[in-house]
């Protein structure tokens, strides 16, 4: 049993279920099993958005993000149902309590996908065994598919997991890395979404081969520290241990001020919430987070500080979206007292794919109408400058501005 588990090496895996929300529907409703189905928001809208859909619906080319009308226009016959949060927790919840069975060491990152340190579990089976045994149980008691991942690390045993869907089991060594990894196009790696590949593809790095390959100041000019650590996972390398109190992070992202002047002028201060709330929206977006709860901090003449949040219905990163909480929040607790200092930070961090399956779905539908005018904004900004596109409220004869200060960045 010795030569499955490394004695200098962790054995992790990662599991990934398969077309989760559908599948939770389908073992609640058996008559949906077999059928092409889809979650969406409004499916009596011919606008509304489809977030999930069954593996019998894909072979019919349905994809998440295509509106209810393009897919019944490719599957007449799709079954399209609203999203019933509650019971994806639950079949969530259960579904980690079976993983837990097998090691203290689960490291939740979604509502249907963790990892699991397996490096001292040697008297459940070999890593093929146990994963076996996990994906048997899943599907026995649950009634819910998945795929797993084996790899000596946490990147291998996610991209490991993604090879082979629905209810396949993939072992990824880092010696299979050349042959395995390498020759996959850039944007099929972790890590990478379709920014970053648009980036790097400018600079001829097309391929994880070449991400592997590429000069480290070369990589570190075009994505700053980042660069250098998609390097590293291009190679197969990644030293993050499998920490089951991640999961319990408060991590957070946010900017403050202390201000020229104490100032009382409602107006004026609105002014520098809303110059906060656009900092803290582009380091979440740079950082590809989404928050999930807002907070503020006024600091008053006196030196007396006070800090309030709102836990937010669904997870947000664009600044009018953040100012709008901010701005709630600031005007039910400024007591009216000069002011000399203003924060306001994201809270609840959760990455970008996750945040998209947490949506309320008519707010997704609205902000995937308004994305192109987004992406043009964010491009007049990347090339003529910060301040090119601005909207809302002005800081029109402000004499000083001195540059907010990045607070409790996650790392």
């Amino acid at each position: 049993m010795n030569q499955y588990y490394p004695k200098n090496g962790r054995v992790i895996l990662h599991v990934d279920m398969n077309s989760f929300f559908a599948a939770v529907e389908m073992a609640h409703d058996s008559s949906l099993k077999g059928k092409p189905l889809a979650i969406a928001g409004n499916p009596e809208e011919r606008k509304g958005i489809v977030v999930t859909c069954s593996y019998e619906a894909r072979k019919f080319g349905v994809k998440t993000t295509m509106t209810v009308w393009e897919a019944k226009k490719l599957c007449p016959q799709l079954i399209i149902l609203r999203p019933n949060f509650h019971r994806y927790r639950e079949a969530s919840s259960a579904m980690f309590s079976i993983l837990r069975q097998y090691s203290n060491l689960v490291e939740p990152v979604s509502i249907d996908e963790g990892y699991i340190d397996i490096t001292d579990s040697s008297e459940y089976g070999t890593p093929i065994e146990i994963a076996e045994k996990i994906q048997k149980q899943l599907i026995q008691e649950l009634d819910l598919p998945c795929s797993i991942g084996i790899a000596p690390n946490k990147f291998l045993a996610k991209m490991a997991s993604d090879m082979k869907k629905p209810l396949g089991i993939t072992i990824l060594r880092k010696r299979d890395v050349p042959e395995k990894l390498w020759p996959l196009p850039l944007i099929e790696m972790h890590g990478i979404g379709k920014k970053t590949a648009e980036k790097l593809s400018s600079e001829g790095i097309e391929k994880i081969h070449d991400l592997a390959k590429a000069n480290d100041i070369r990589l570190r000019h075009l994505l700053g520290i980042r660069g250098l650590q998609l390097k590293e996972r291009a190679n197969g390398e990644d030293k993050r241990k499998v920490d089951p109190e991640s999961a319990n992070d408060y991590k957070s992202v946010g900017s403050s001020l202390t201000l020229p002047k104490d100032i009382a002028n409602q107006h004026e201060l609105l002014a520098y919430l809303k110059k906060l709330s656009e900092e803290t929206s582009n380091r979440l977006k740079k950082k590809e987070y989404y928050a999930t709860n807002v907070s503020i901090s006024i600091r008053y003449k006196n030196r007396q500080t006070i800090t309030r949040s709102r836990k937010l219905q669904n997870p947000i990163n664009k600044a009018e979206d953040v100012y709008a909480a901010a701005k709630d929040l600031f005007l039910k607790h400024w007591n009216g007292n000069p002011v000399r200092l203003l924060g306001v930070t994201g809270q609840d961090l959760v990455e970008q794919h996750q945040a998209v399956e947490q949506l309320d779905l008519f707010s997704y539908e609205k902000e995937a109408k308004k994305e192109p005018l987004y992406n043009a904004m964010e491009m007049l900004r990347e090339k003529f400058g910060e301040h090119a596109v601005t909207k809302g409220v002005s800081l029109k004869g402000r004499t000083h501005q001195p540059t907010p200060k990045n607070d409790n960045e996650p790392t």
